[in-house]
């Protein structure tokens, strides 16, 4: 009695795993999400995204979120805290971010003499410039106290004063709720107090984005021309 040989099922079992395989890549390559900054044509306005009081231990976390949810923001940096960590300035301009000055020791400008104001800015020109940040052309007066004194000093080295349309309060303990919903609150031009070191404002970054897209709005820098936010490429 002849026995039909039994058919191997090896052949197959592989040619399964591998088309099963390939069916899974092409799902994990469709389905990663895209974290590159949106095109203008996406964009129906801009927003100014702030953080004070860089760089710091915490930038490093603060820059990996902002780039991963296709975010640019402006750092408005202490002298000191260059001085001190050139390394994250240099790390603040190869995210894409841009430099502001926001004073050497964040002490209440208002209540120095004019020789001191223009320590505090000139020292913090310096302190960005030898860490790789350039020249800043914007300038954010600690607490957003100013006068003419300050604003004349300021100018006096090129710079443009910049405060705040909606304030998150993070520095004042915000939760990620609240600072998600104080973002929600900005308009085309508009600008957004933040800090460089409160956990809740990392938290909130993915959330920020999403609303922002949801809104046609995207974050742009912002212009020492008029001091609002504009598209990233329209001010030389």
């Amino acid at each position: 009695m002849r026995i039909t040989p039994r058919l191997s099922l090896r052949p197959v079992i592989t040619a399964l795993a591998v088309a099963t395989m390939a069916a899974t890549a092409t799902v994990a390559v469709d389905t990663t999400p895209s974290h590159a900054t949106p095109s203008h044509a996406a964009c129906n306005g801009y927003v100014g995204l702030t953080f004070d009081d860089g760089p710091s231990g915490s930038t490093a976390g603060l820059l990996a979120a902002l780039t991963q949810n296709g975010l640019r923001a402006t750092m408005f940096n202490q002298g000191e805290y260059a001085a001190a960590n050139p390394a994250q300035v240099r790390a603040q301009v190869d995210a894409g971010m841009w430099v502001g000055n926001h004073t050497y020791t964040h002490p209440h400008l208002t209540g120095l003499s004019q020789d001191q104001v223009d320590s505090e800015i000139s020292r913090t020109q310096q302190a960005i410039a030898d860490g790789g940040g350039g020249t800043p052309k914007l300038f954010r007066p600690p607490y957003g106290e100013t006068d003419a004194t300050v604003q004349a000093t300021a100018a006096s080295y090129g710079l443009t004063q910049i405060i705040w349309d909606v304030d998150s309060q993070d520095w004042n303990g915000a939760s990620t709720d609240a600072i998600v919903q104080a973002n929600a609150r900005l308009t085309d031009g508009q600008i957004i107090l933040m800090h460089d070191w409160p956990a809740n404002t990392v938290a909130a970054l993915p959330r920020i984005a999403q609303d922002l897209a949801g809104r046609g709005l995207c974050a742009g820098m912002i212009s020492p021309l008029n001091g609002r936010a504009v598209a990233p490429d329209s001010v030389g």
